[in-house]
């Protein structure tokens, strides 16, 4: 699955699935444009990430932008092509979660999700198809989550975020297929990282009981799909969501 020469930006991607998928990418030869959000520890992983793909002889850089705030993501698309000269990826990972029962939910934890992980979707995608669609070549990649399609209760927020995804993929897919661009979904189940690293051994006993594979992924799992979706061996899907789950969803 060569990827080489191709140009990848993948949002919050300085830990976690991100972190995974930029490795991933990069090892396949990608030239790789890091984001993450803020100064301190989230740009501290994410040169680290950078150096890391360099050590192994690929390229890479880190931009930083708030992919709720539009004229950040816009900057953050120039510098990625001043820089590289192209973009071919959009990688849509950027995410939060604010976890609460409905009836307890602040609102602000409400549209804090919504903007990040729907909103930050709209952005990125707008501001990278403008190069897309010059070219008439681009790969779209959104994460989404097993929650967006079966629910789950306690994310409210977050499933209606995921949910809006799945259903933001399907249409930009009609939108620009004409032009050679591809836009997919990846569905993660319950995957091994700092999330659900904060679990308590119970919780985790109810989950896996969920899963018919009897383990959590791994932002690795995760990597390797959005690799090939983002190749030559996909280039006839789109519009589609893809579980990475271990079982739990099954179509």
């Amino acid at each position: 699955m060569s990827l080489e020469e191709r140009v990848a930006l993948i949002t919050g991607s300085s830990r976690g699935i991100g972190r995974a998928i930029a490795l991933e990418l990069a090892k396949n030869g990608c030239r790789v444009a890091l984001n993450y959000f803020n100064a301190g520890p989230n740009e501290k992983e994410a040169r680290e990430v950078v150096e890391l793909i360099k050590e192994n002889g690929g390229q890479a850089e880190a931009f930083s932008a708030d992919v709720t705030q539009s004229h950040e993501v816009e900057a953050m698309a120039r510098q990625v092509i001043e820089h590289f000269g192209r973009v071919d990826i959009l990688v849509n990972n950027a995410g939060i979660t604010r976890d609460s029962l409905l009836l307890r939910m602040k609102e602000d934890d409400w549209d804090r999700v919504l903007e990040t992980n729907l909103k930050g979707t709209y952005n990125c995608a707008k501001y990278v198809l403008k190069f897309m669609m010059k070219q008439r070549y681009g790969r779209i990649v959104n994460i989404a989550s097993v929650v967006g399609i079966m629910g789950n209760a306690g994310q409210t927020n977050y499933a209606a975020s995921k949910a809006g995804v799945i259903g933001f993929t399907k249409s930009l897919a009609r939108e620009v297929a004409s032009r050679n661009i591809t836009v997919n979904a990846v569905a993660p189940g319950f995957i091994d990282t700092s999330m659900t690293g904060e679990l308590s051994e119970d919780a985790r006993q109810v989950l896996l009981r969920q899963i018919p594979l009897q383990r959590l992924g791994t932002p690795e799992d995760v990597a390797r799909l959005v690799g090939f979706l983002v190749s030559d061996y996909a280039a006839y899907i789109t519009g589609q969501t893809i579980a990475v789950d271990g079982g739990m969803v099954m179509n």
